[in-house]
């Protein structure tokens, strides 16, 4: 299994980001299952595609968030609401 890099993955679109995501938590699965099982020839696999998982993950929250934030231009990140009242 080849490291993608978060470089990489920022060049790919959100949809192709999401795709990656679900074949990657299905991998996961699937290499749980053979280790359950005592199949798994290479344990370390394991952590290497949740590894990869987290960094898509990442890289998929932050489009989501700029993108997000591109529509409201202008406005605060922080929300405006009420202040707390110290008793």
């Amino acid at each position: 299994m080849t490291t993608t890099k978060a470089r990489d993955l920022r060049e790919l679109s959100v949809d192709d980001l999401r795709r990656k995501a679900t074949d990657l938590t299905d991998q996961i699965f699937r290499l749980r299952i053979q280790k359950a099982m005592g199949h798994l020839d290479v344990p370390l696999k394991v952590r290497t595609t949740r590894r990869a998982l987290a960094r898509v993950r990442t890289v998929l929250a932050e489009k989501t968030r700029h993108q997000a934030g591109s529509g409201a231009a202008g406005t605060p990140s922080r929300s405006s609401g009420p202040a707390e009242s110290e008793s």
